[in-house]
């Protein structure tokens, strides 16, 4: 692999959407977890996808790769790249037939790739090593949308941490000790930089035993530890990283798994850490997906 050099622009992003979804069936026998339905704050009804590439967008990305399984290929390039049903189009209110317009230019955005085999959250992001080649990306949740609590998105926020640091960077969120064995966590140092913090350590849903022991945080309450955001924006030496455990079967629970890698790409370059001004919706289970249809409209 060439060497990567550390550089500014981040113009491409990922999303992971190969999952079958299993948190969320029977739905998923239906529809495409991604596919699931939610209301924007103008009141409009959208697959979770399409709230996700439009962050990514709305960040600046040029082009945005989203990972599939080859059964769902057809599902994905109905949706973003071929032209509405004239019937249907006719049927539209000017504003709607407007935003169709929007929807075939991010269209030309997208890229889908193809992941063979389910093999894990870190088999995935793999898949996009070729396309994404030797530059940093953006890598957002197939199942997490986002809103941000200021101006700049939630995602922008993150690049520009990414810029400043000049080097990778993980989107992370406050949550109590009774959350985190269910996120990815990560411990370090406040930098003087606003909500910045070099990372010391980045570990996979942690028991409360071994947060408490490892993960504290200089300045946070006994029960907050800092917990993954679900955006990243990562240099490309994570695929290095990711095709070492690949080709020596490192496997966790049974996959590859991103969080490891993470954890090694920090020791090799170093990473920092953002409390993003902002608020993320995991829609990847029932009781927090029926929230984020109330929530997400009005944070």
């Amino acid at each position: 692999m060439t060497p990567f050099t550390p550089q500014l622009t981040v113009r491409k992003a990922v999303i992971p959407a190969a999952g079958f979804g299993t948190r969320m069936f029977p739905a998923t026998k239906a529809i495409k977890k991604e596919f699931f339905p939610i209301i924007d704050r103008e009141g409009r009804a959208k697959p979770i996808i399409l709230a996700i590439v439009e962050e990514a967008i709305e960040a600046g990305i040029e082009e945005v790769g989203i990972v599939v399984q080859q059964s769902d290929r057809a599902l994905f390039e109905t949706f973003f790249k071929a032209p509405p049903n004239l019937a249907l189009f006719e049927k539209l209110k000017p504003r709607d037939r407007d935003y169709c317009q929007q929807l075939q230019a991010i269209g030309e955005k997208i890229t889908l790739l193809t992941q063979d085999v389910p093999e894990g959250f870190g088999y995935a992001v793999f898949c996009a090593k070729e396309w994404v080649g030797n530059e940093p990306f953006l890598l957002l949740l197939g199942d997490h949308i986002y809103t941000s609590f200021i101006e700049k998105n939630c995602a922008r926020q993150l690049i520009d941490v990414y810029q400043q640091a000049n080097r990778s960077a993980i989107g992370v969120r406050v949550a109590s000790n009774t959350e985190i064995q269910h996120y990815g966590c990560i411990s370090g140092n406040w930098q003087n930089i606003d909500a910045v913090l070099s990372i010391s350590q980045i570990y996979e849903k942690p028991t409360i035993e071994y947060a408490q022991q490892h993960l504290r945080v200089k300045g946070m309450s006994p029960n907050e530890f800092l917990s993954v955001f679900g955006l990243y924006v990562l240099n490309p030496t994570i695929f290095e990283i990711l095709a070492g455990n690949i080709a020596k079967n490192i496997r966790e629970g049974g996959e590859f798994q991103l969080t490891s890698c993470l954890e090694q790409l920090r020791d090799r370059e170093g990473m920092v850490g953002y409390l993003v001004k902002g608020r993320c919706f995991d829609t990847g289970l029932p009781d927090v997906y029926r929230q984020t249809t109330i929530d997400f409209r009005n944070p």
